[in-house]
């Protein structure tokens, strides 16, 4: 039983724990039949968003004030874009370079981890271009050598690039090999399992359905516990100079 009034969750001035118990669901303009989990914005001082939109059968999304990303947690999504048209099962994912001509809709009741963020051009990169796959049809990559930790990279490589979004998955017991401390942010959904997290000076228990933003420089570390694998979705911004240049 939950004690009134307490909750997993903890903002603090480098990042944010969100538990499910805490989620508060809201409509966006020119969305039909899909309700919105605002897990990261500009309000908070993250330079991206990050929302679990959550469709009824034949909800649609608005247009894209941003480049978007999408991976599907549950249910169905057919997705047009480029002239073609693709079915995103679970586990399905799409890139969508900003400015580009989309339309998603809702097959069945899903569930769908969205990100967007304003491009920042580079000079001399090449402009980025759609990207639409399936995280299970990607080989994974041991970190650092340690093969107990998988990734698993859903975004192109490039220059023109300017964030990425990884799968990350531990075996039981399996940890990150340092505290990271670092100028990227990062906006980050646990996917399955659980385990402990530290963020600044902070330690916290998570699990599936909790998600964590990390602002510049927050110290983070993270081990998995239980008997089964730890998996998370993780954005990251990406190869620009903190200048801006």
């Amino acid at each position: 039983m939950q004690v009134p009034g307490s909750t997993r969750s903890s903002l603090k001035h480098d990042h944010l724990l969100q538990t499910p118990d805490t989620f508060i669901r809201s409509p966006l303009a020119g969305a039909k039949d899909v309700e919105f989990i605002i897990h990261a914005a500009p309000q908070m001082g993250a330079r991206f968003t990050q929302m679990t939109a959550e469709f009824k059968a034949g909800g649609s999304l608005g247009p894209a004030p941003a480049q978007r990303f999408l991976y599907v947690l549950e249910g169905k999504l057919e997705l047009k874009a480029g002239g073609k048209k693709y079915t995103l099962a679970p586990a399905g994912f799409a890139y969508l370079p900003e400015g580009i001509a989309h339309e998603v809709r809702a097959l069945k009741g899903s569930r769908v981890a969205v990100i967007e963020k304003p491009y920042e051009a580079a000079a001399g990169s090449a402009a980025t271009e759609m990207v639409v796959g399936n995280e299970k049809d990607i080989k994974p990559v041991a970190l650092m050598g340690d093969e107990t930790l998988r990734v698993r990279s859903m975004m192109a490589d490039g220059q023109g690039y300017d964030f990425a979004v990884n799968t990350m998955e531990y075996d039981p017991g399996a940890q990150l090999s340092m505290v990271e401390v670092h100028v990227m942010e990062h906006g980050l959904l646990m996917l399955d399992g659980g385990g402990i997290y530290r963020l600044g000076d902070s330690w916290y228990p998570v699990e599936a359905g909790d998600f964590i933003w990390m602002a510049p420089y927050c110290p983070q570390w993270f081990g998995a516990l239980g008997k089964r694998p730890a998996k998370y979705l993780l954005y990251k911004d990406w190869r620009r100079h903190p200048l801006g240049a």
